[in-house]
């Protein structure tokens, strides 16, 4: 009997968008002689299904379940495709173990984790991962750019702290660029991480773990024609993903170790991509943040890996299900 699954998609933040865009890659990709799949979109107005006579019916949450021809219908799995709140930072999931549903996302503590950023870095500088010198700072209490500027060197970047897709994020080369920045990013989150900029190289690696062996797929190298890589780059256009990248066998090595002392510290689960710059001066990797439900639009990096790697995106989907089956 073919296995339910719902694909997770939309969320309640401004990531929505492209979650909606991964949710219709994964759509495709999946083998449905195989599966049974059936999207399910968390929508601010709340969880609806769209059933085939295109009516939107509601998700029982005491359950997860829904009701198709009559019938109802429980889920064997949950495939995460929410970039964002609540899929990302771990609130869907609590919900999801509470019920006894296996998902395909890091577990809840982790999701949790790895959506602050602060937290992320902090616990893998612990761990003795490269990263950034940085400043963690709340909107509730105020801080001049003078004072962050006597902790920090310019250049810098301005993130907010919870989220992705490069939303809010601005470079700071100049002292009075810093309050627009800070004004940006507070627009996203009430938490905003300001970082010291590392020279260097750009890539991104997406790590997984099946059947308990870790795999590190093909590294891609970002290169774009913006200063850095923000949201019109990644998903714009704006920018050059070369996969696998151009590097030596040191600097592959040098990442490859990286990404799974990552994976490792942070106990993730599933496929999750992490972003590193590489300072050639140094021979060192650093850090810059951890998605735990990373973009598989067409405009996304890990479909690029998946393929590079010589798996169609149809067998690499169906793994990451059967191995979220196991658990």
């Amino acid at each position: 009997m073919k296995k339910k699954v719902a694909l997770v998609t939309g969320g309640l933040s401004s990531e929505a968008q492209i979650s909606y865009k991964s949710a219709k890659n994964v759509f495709a990709a999946l083998d449905k002689n195989k599966y049974d799949v059936f999207m399910i979109d968390i929508h601010p107005t709340g969880w609806w299904y769209e059933n085939s006579a295109g009516e939107e019916v509601a998700v029982d949450k005491a359950d997860f379940s829904i009701v198709e021809h009559g019938q109802k219908i429980n889920f064997d799995v949950a495939l995460m495709c929410i970039h964002g709140t609540p899929g990302e930072d771990g609130k869907m999931q609590g919900y999801f173990d509470l019920i006894g549903l296996p998902y395909t996302s890091c577990d809840t503590s982790t999701s949790a984790l790895t959506f602050n950023k602060r937290f992320t870095v902090a616990v893998a500088g612990f761990g003795g991962v490269g990263v950034a010198k940085s400043l963690h700072l709340f909107k509730a209490a105020s801080i001049s750019p003078n004072e962050i500027l006597q902790q920090l060197q310019l250049p810098v970047f301005v993130k907010p702290n919870n989220g992705g897709s490069s939303l809010g994020i601005s470079k700071v080369n100049k002292v009075e660029e810093l309050s627009p920045a800070l004004e940006k990013a507070f627009k996203e989150d009430t938490q905003v991480l300001v970082e010291e900029f590392i020279s260097g190289r750009e890539f991104t690696i997406g790590v997984f773990k099946s059947r308990g062996a870790t795999t590190v797929l093909p590294i891609t190298e970002i290169i774009t024609e913006n200063e850095f890589f923000d949201f019109e780059a990644k998903y714009l256009g704006k920018s050059k993903e070369v996969t696998p990248a151009l590097i030596t066998e040191k600097m592959k090595e040098d990442l490859s170790v990286a990404a799974q002392k990552v994976y490792a510290i942070l106990n993730c689960r599933g496929v999750v991509r992490i972003d590193f710059i590489y300072n050639e001066a140094q021979a060192k990797p650093y850090m810059l943040e951890v998605n735990t439900v990373p973009g598989q639009s067409d405009a996304s990096v890990i479909p690029q890996q998946v393929r590079s790697l010589g798996w169609t995106l149809t067998d690499f989907y169906g793994q990451i299900i059967e191995d979220a089956l196991l658990k």
